[in-house]
């Protein structure tokens, strides 16, 4: 726990836990960002300020274990669980001119 901030309003006193992050979620945001496991590493040492040695053992474990299928498109996913697929026609109407 990094601080504790009070603060006042009409409710009464307020306090909130402000955290420092943990490496676990350096990581998780350095996947966000890239696929390549090097480069999530690199990102998550910077974030956290420590060397890419004591990133490197925990990145690896966490890119195993959070190695998940890719998604598929909303399309391909419809039709992946047997339904037919839906026909939409789209028309355009054109704006009605009223002469003066």
């Amino acid at each position: 726990m990094l601080a504790k901030k009070k603060t006042q309003n009409r409710y009464g006193q307020r306090v909130t836990r402000v955290d420092a992050p943990t490496l676990e979620e350096a990581i998780a945001a350095a996947q966000g960002l890239t696929d390549d496991v090097e480069g999530q590493i690199e990102i998550a040492s910077q974030l956290m300020g420590m060397p890419e040695d004591e990133v490197r053992p925990v990145a690896l474990k966490l890119s195993a274990r959070s190695a998940q299928p890719e998604r598929l498109p909303i399309a391909d996913r419809v039709l992946a669980r047997g339904e037919a697929s839906k026909v939409v026609v789209v028309e355009r109407r054109r704006p009605r001119i009223v002469a003066r």
